[in-house]
């Protein structure tokens, strides 16, 4: 009897929503990700956020955040998780298994590991010099956008 009755905590409106949410969402995103991919994508997601916080921490320390800046970054957040899985449904229609979807995925994670390597070193965050190297140009670009904001 007690076994039913600590079904009332799980057996809730609210795990019910979940589940049935989870359930229609699933399927979904496996057709437009492609299965058994969800590390990768884990890896993207969290570089993208580590890119969101870099670049937040930046702005602070150069003055250059404006709140239409950050507006912005919304678009591009969607822009960027988007394509991987357009990228996948090429794969399907070309019969090319995982080569664009791996290629764009991983050339995303280098791109937002760049600015976010570069955002971290203009919020003089510690970082190997030999890493600042590998992005220099990047950095150069992002000093040289901040000052452009500064001057308007």
């Amino acid at each position: 009897m007690k076994f039913v009755q600590s079904l009332d905590n799980v057996a809730t409106p609210a795990n019910g929503i979940a589940a049935t949410t989870g359930a229609f969402l699933t399927p979904i995103f496996h057709y437009f990700y492609g299965t058994g991919r969800l590390d990768i994508l884990i890896v993207l997601f969290f570089m993208i956020i580590l890119d969101w916080i870099t670049g937040i921490s930046a702005a602070k320390k150069d003055f250059s955040y404006s709140s239409d800046y950050g507006i912005s970054r919304i678009p591009r957040t969607l822009f960027l998780l988007a394509l991987p899985a357009l990228a996948n449904l090429l794969d399907k229609v070309m019969g090319t298994p995982g080569f664009l979807f791996y290629g764009v995925t991983f050339g995303l994670i280098y791109h937002t590991w760049t600015s976010l390597t570069a955002n971290a070193h203009r919020a003089n965050w510690p970082m190997p010099k030999s890493i600042e190297k590998l992005v220099g140009s990047e950095i150069k670009a992002k000093a040289e956008r901040a000052a452009r904001k500064e001057q308007k």
